[in-house]
């Protein structure tokens, strides 16, 4: 290894020069064991938020080195290990749905999630609203779940891309959450790390993403797609709409109805349409299924035949829940105490949804957490959410409010009629897949 210093890293950047691979190692390791400051860190991020990394291999070698700051897990199943990312969204359990759904081809999907931060939600949120599920195991654990069922949907564990971990906190009060190149070293590096042969990227576009144009979009799934790629871990991505909810619910309890939904076998389903879309994806291009065509009605049928949702039921078992979840999950799930229904003001056709605003709506309903550490209330939040498009007499239901008490969901009442526009002109209407990456 070359000598280096945090000092002279960040003169580079700073003067627009290129860091070596060592240079980016030795930094990575820095974050993760405490040699770097929390100064330097943050004069880092900055650095690399207004000038970039200054080329596509840095931003590459920066990923690996992310990824090599910790430890990499391995499944020594001998099966094709698969897995997929969403930037996330609102209504966005897509992740329930395909990992049981991939795992019923015969391969292994270790899904290393996260929770909701922000005005999204998080899939192991969503997974605790089952009673008994834990979402955090012991690698050896994983291991025996993934053996048995042939899926899990798990958080990391502290050891995984520590530096990552870190720079994430940094970035977050340094207002660099935004730069390209962190964004997909911090999104890569944690997936490189969990030891997969083919990836495939979901990116949200629109009022309910991070992302809100498809220009922004496509930057960041290219940037995605190329680095992932050049690490070593075949990958393609799929720009998809989030201008509406992708499901009619958002919460973390009412999600996993809707998911249960979908694997039961309901057939008119954006959220079903956008699983089988990325299954398709990464099955052809894993050579698993001969075309798309192929592989949507092989999903298709894993779907009917009930094979998915036993991958789910078994995999949700061994990780602590329910052994008939699958059959009995409305049993199980915690409700609200107050549902309001809130109704058009007026007639004409919905228009219009604010994402953001709607996903703040479900925080602050206590759905979401501002800070990591928060709590959240799995009942709460929206269901029966009606798609743009649909034609509204006044009156006519929107959506209805789930809520701890009947003064939060008044106080919700009003935020979701700011958050909507009804047409008298019927809107265009938006195809679910945007655009492909590859």
């Amino acid at each position: 290894m070359i000598n280096c210093s945090a000092q002279a890293i960040l003169s580079k950047i700073r003067c627009k020069n290129s860091l070596s691979r060592e240079e980016l190692i030795w930094f990575a390791n820095g974050l993760a064991d405490g040699m770097v400051t929390d100064a330097q860190a943050g004069a880092f991020a900055m650095s690399v938020a207004i000038n970039g990394l200054g080329s596509q291999l840095a931003r590459t070698n920066w990923t690996l080195a992310m990824r090599d700051s910790g430890k990499t897990l391995s499944w020594d199943v001998g099966l094709p290990v698969l897995d997929k990312h969403s930037t996330g969204g609102i209504g966005d359990c897509v992740s329930i749905i395909l990992a049981p759904l991939l795992a019923s081809f015969g391969v292994c999907v270790p899904m290393i999630s996260g929770r909701g931060l922000g005005h999204t939600g998080g899939t192991l949120d969503k997974l605790e609203s089952i009673p008994g599920v834990k979402v955090m195991h012991s690698d050896k654990r994983l291991v025996e779940i993934i053996k048995n069922c042939g899926c899990v949907i798990a958080g990391a564990s502290a050891d995984i891309a520590p530096a990552d971990k870190r720079l994430y906190a940094i970035r977050d009060v340094t207002s660099t959450v935004d730069s390209l190149d962190l964004i997909t070293a911090s999104i890569l590096s944690k997936k490189l790390a969990s030891g997969l042969n083919g990836l495939v990227l979901d990116i949200k576009c629109g009022s309910g993403a991070f992302m809100t144009d498809l220009i922004q979009a496509t930057k960041l799934a290219e940037a995605l797609v190329k680095t992932a790629n050049e690490a070593g871990c075949p990958t393609t991505g799929l720009i998809t709409d989030m201008n509406q909810p992708l499901a009619p619910a958002m919460g973390n309890a009412l999600e996993i109805v809707e998911a249960m939904r979908v694997l039961s076998g309901a057939k008119e389903s954006r959220l079903r349409y956008i699983a089988v879309s990325l299954g398709a994806e990464i099955l052809t291009a894993q050579k698993i299924c001969k075309n798309k065509k192929l592989a949507t009605i092989e999903l298709e049928s894993k779907i009917d035949s009930g094979v998915a949702m036993d991958k789910f039921s078994k995999m949700i078992s061994l990780m602590g829940g329910p052994s008939n979840f699958g059959q009995n999950f409305t049993r199980y799930l915690p409700e609200a105490t107050a549902v309001l229904e809130v109704c058009s003001p007026h007639a004409g056709y919905l228009a219009q949804w604010d994402g953001q605003s709607l996903g703040n709506i479900v925080v602050n309903l206590g759905g979401g957490r501002l800070v990591e550490t928060g709590q959240i209330d799995h009942a709460v939040g929206f269901s029966d959410i009606v798609r743009i498009g649909t034609k509204l007499a006044k009156g006519s239901p929107i959506l209805k409010i789930h809520a701890a008490r009947i003064d939060h969901a008044e106080s919700a009442r009003i935020q979701v009629l700011k958050a909507l526009k009804i047409s008298d002109a019927i809107p265009k209407e938006t195809d679910l897949v945007l655009k492909r990456i590859s």
